[in-house]
């Protein structure tokens, strides 16, 4: 006899009454175990209690495929059972986990590559130490909940083998009531009380994987296709030749921001401000709406989808599109022979191949912007600095011909603690300045558990990221400069709201009129604040609108 097995059987002998209420509220925990695996949702939303009154068929069949096995086939599909539904409430987790994120599920063939994207930002937002602690609990727990759950089935297994007669009618008196229920459409508060919610997950989960795979191949094809791959260089945005040209983004610069009504009233309020110093200074805006191809983070895609008027909405068609020769917007003007390239990356800590793919002649990455002050959480730099960095770094140099400059702002990117604030411009220097600034600001700890904080602080970083752009533009912009920027995506649900749209807004900023007289015809709103009816597109869209807009001639 094991010792601990001799321990168990004396300690039992002992307090029979504490032994049977023991093997009884263990016994009931594994059943509810079971039961919640077999019912749990994979939405936030989907917590209700009639999702856990119901009749899961799985548990049905499974218990009468244990009855009838013999003791050693039985404990091996048990614990191998068990193994499949902590697997299944793990992909239901994180199916919660990247909606509440990203606004859809896990892909399981995609997702994986997104943890060292996830690892990476907690180390920027909590330190290294906390995010290798959590890292390590997760892990831990993912085990813990494996063990258990096969645990929790040969438990449950073991206690029918015990009481056959019992299970055996407890088996067909649960499957006669499932079929009836399901047969009649019973209810219990609007919820189906027959469920076969777990078979149907995975036959959901099944089918996504072939989308997925099927899509791969057809995207492969489609990104071939290109309606100015053709078009000779000196046909390419002739209506913008000799205009220095900024394409930027901001950082989770989404449509919630300027109609949530906890966000909108400061952002509105300085959009409304800085268009007004725009026309002091004797620019215009016309603005609208794109529909990204990305919700709550994976901002590349958004970037890329953009650029190059492909819909690139997962890191497979990315990883398609980034590795063959698709005309990107910035590769047009470099393609024109009218302009040099560059980007100023502040949000890049390490070697990018895809600068070639999106025709950058140079990158200033957060090593190459000389940025001497504290990090903001994620974001390497404030916006400010950037934009000042570019200033003297790049623009306000002598050049050969022309600019076009992509630039991406990131301090609007979540968690939106500390936010830094404007400072004199004069004072930028090195960013020294920001030390005090940052350690004053508030701590994500402070914010992320609160939905309305988040709201308001996540509005507060968009009016500094759009401040700090339109300060730039007014000070060094001249009747040559030619401004687009937009937001890449919403903001994460928690912020956006469970049901918000994917929908951004972009502006193009010019003083020379000619410049929005091209794009009359579109029906956006004056200003830099679009209009709640203003045309929506896809943003893949924009490219081929744009260019055709400002004289590219197509050659497919």
């Amino acid at each position: 006899m094991a010792p601990v097995e001799g321990r168990w059987r004396r300690w039992r002998a002992k307090h029979p009454a504490a032994a049977r209420v023991l093997t009884w509220t263990t016994t009931v925990l594994a059943a509810a175990l079971v039961l919640f695996a077999l019912l749990m949702p994979n939405s936030s939303a989907g917590f209700r209690p009639g999702e856990f009154v119901r009749i899961p068929v799985e548990a049905v069949f499974g218990a009468a495929v244990l009855i009838v096995l013999p003791r050693r086939p039985r404990l091996v599909v048990a614990a191998l059972g068990g193994l499949v539904l902590g697997v299944l409430t793990v992909l239901n987790l994180l199916d919660i986990g990247f909606t509440e994120y990203l606004g859809r599920g896990f892909n399981l063939v995609l997702d994986w590559s997104l943890f060292s994207d996830a690892y990476s930002y907690l180390q920027d937002t909590m330190g290294k130490q906390a995010t290798l602690g959590i890292a390590v609990a997760l892990v831990v727990l993912v085990v813990v909940l494996l063990a258990v759950m096969a645990l929790a089935v040969v438990r449950l297994a073991d206690l029918m083998s015990r009481h056959t007669a019992t299970a055996t009618r407890s088996t067909l008196v649960a499957g006669t009531v499932w079929i009836a229920c399901s047969a009649l459409g019973v209810q219990f508060t609007g919820v189906p009380v027959a469920s076969a919610s777990t078979a149907k997950s995975v036959e959901d989960r099944t089918k996504r994987v072939q989308a997925t795979l099927r899509d791969e191949a057809a995207f492969a094809k489609f990104a071939k296709k290109d309606a100015f791959a053709n078009t000779p260089p000196d046909q390419l945005l002739t209506d913008l030749r000799g205009k220095d040209m900024m394409i930027t983004f901001i950082e989770s610069y989404g449509r919630s921001a300027i109609e949530d009504p906890v966000m909108a009233p400061g952002v509105d309020a300085t959009l409304t401000a800085e268009n007004q110093k725009l026309v002091k200074a004797g620019f215009a805006a016309k603005s609208g709406w794109l529909t990204s191809a990305t919700y709550g983070g994976s901002s590349w895609l958004g970037h890329s989808t953009f650029l190059s008027g492909l819909w690139i909405s997962n890191q497979q068609r990315y990883r398609t599109v980034t590795a063959g020769d698709h005309l990107t917007l910035t590769k047009a003007f470099k393609k024109s022979g009218g302009w040099d390239t560059v980007g100023v990356m502040p949000g890049v800590q390490k070697a990018w191949p895809e600068s070639k793919f999106y025709g950058l002649d140079k990158v200033y990455d957060s090593h190459k912007l000389q940025y001497k002050g504290p990090k903001f959480s994620w974001s390497t730099m404030p916006d400010q600095y950037a934009l000042t960095a570019f200033e003297r770094l790049v623009h306000g140099k002598k050049h050969d011909k022309p600019l076009m400059s992509e630039i991406i702002l990131t301090s609007s990117h979540q968690p939106w603690a500390p936010i830094p604030k404007l400072v004199p411009q004069d004072q930028v220097g090195d960013g020294s300045i920001y030390d005090s600034i940052e350690k004053a600001g508030k701590r994500p700890a402070d914010i992320i558990t609160d939905s309305t904080k988040s709201k308001q602080e996540y509005g507060k970083s968009i009016q500094y990221s759009v401040s700090s752009l339109i300060n730039y533009l007014v000070k060094y912009g001249n009747k040559n400069t030619v401004l687009i920027f937009l937001g890449d995506h919403q903001p994460i649900a928690r912020v956006s709201g469970n049901h918000a749209s994917r929908d951004v807004p972009v502006s193009i900023v010019a003083k020379d009129p000619k410049v929005l007289d091209r794009i009359a015809d579109w029906g956006w709103t004056d200003g830099l604040q679009p209009e709640h009816n203003a045309p929506v597109w896809k943003m893949s869209s924009f490219r081929d609108r744009f260019m055709t807009a400002y004289g590219s001639t197509p050659a497919p």
